[in-house]
């Protein structure tokens, strides 16, 4: 009878150890989800960041292509201030020239301050002095 009784045992302890209980694997659950939604924020974060980069990106060469412009073609630019559309590719943008003079008159301060249609704020703000090479005494 010893046999039996043992046997018996050994079955209620071995389905006992089988498997999980319901709480276990609802917090086993929990705790993956709780992971999974954190790096999906993270994820989106990431994501966001690189957007609003390739937005500076585009924004400085549209800045700096204005100012590559003034200098090439040597203009004597006029004191005040002019918008215009300086998109690059699917971006829409707005550059903005600012030009005052500057203490010494053969020279002008250009600044190029580049925004987004509908967004506050600049993304990106260069500046040069130019010269007038025409009135120039050398």
């Amino acid at each position: 009878m010893r046999r039996c009784s043992s046997r018996t045992a050994r079955q209620r302890a071995g389905r006992a150890q089988r498997g999980f209980t319901m709480i276990e694997v609802l917090v086993a659950l929990a705790i993956i989800a709780v992971a999974l939604s954190a790096s999906l924020r993270a994820v989106g974060s990431l994501a966001s960041g690189e957007a609003d980069l390739h937005r500076r990106l585009l924004a400085g060469w549209s800045a700096d292509n204005t100012l590559a412009q003034l200098r090439l073609t040597h203009a004597w630019p006029d004191v005040g201030a002019t918008s215009f559309d300086c998109s690059q590719g699917n971006l829409q943008l707005i550059c903005t020239e600012h030009v005052t003079a500057t203490p010494n008159p053969v020279f002008r301060r250009v600044e190029v301050m580049v925004t987004m249609p509908g967004r506050s704020g600049n993304l990106a703000q260069m500046v040069t002095v130019v010269a007038n090479e025409n009135n120039r005494s050398l």
